[in-house]
């Protein structure tokens, strides 16, 4: 079984930095991408939680509008609200994140999740 997905686009504001009690730092952000068919824009978010270094290194170089690589597992949480109705939210739980540069950090990097390097290769792996 797969469960992968591969998403380049802007992020919609500024990484959401949380730090959990354990010291282990989570980002959270939004991205949207785009698709154009003839005279039609359909733009969709996806938003994507990250943990420790990659996580680290979003909080400190992503900003809104910087156009990003994440590449992760697609994870759907559900539950019920108070008025039993049953609720879901989907998100990418980012295993790399790679900037690609943007209107404000023009600064390119990446980290793969498991190696937590920093690496600076411009290129995006497909």
């Amino acid at each position: 079984m797969l469960n992968k997905a591969m998403i380049i686009g802007h992020l919609g504001k500024d990484p959401e930095s949380k730090t959990t009690q354990a010291g282990m730092s989570i980002s959270n952000f939004s991205v949207a991408t785009s698709e154009k068919y003839k005279d039609t824009e359909n733009t969709e978010w996806h938003n994507i939680v990250a943990f420790g270094k990659t996580a680290e290194f979003c909080n400190t170089y992503l900003r809104k509008g910087a156009k990003v690589y994440v590449e992760g597992k697609i994870k759907t949480d559900s539950w019920e609200d108070q008025q039993g109705n049953k609720k879901y939210s989907t998100k990418i739980y980012a295993d790399r994140v790679q900037s690609l540069g943007g209107k404000s950090e023009p600064i390119q990097g990446e980290v793969i999740l498991g190696n937590n390097n920093l690496n600076t290769d411009e290129s995006i792996p497909f």
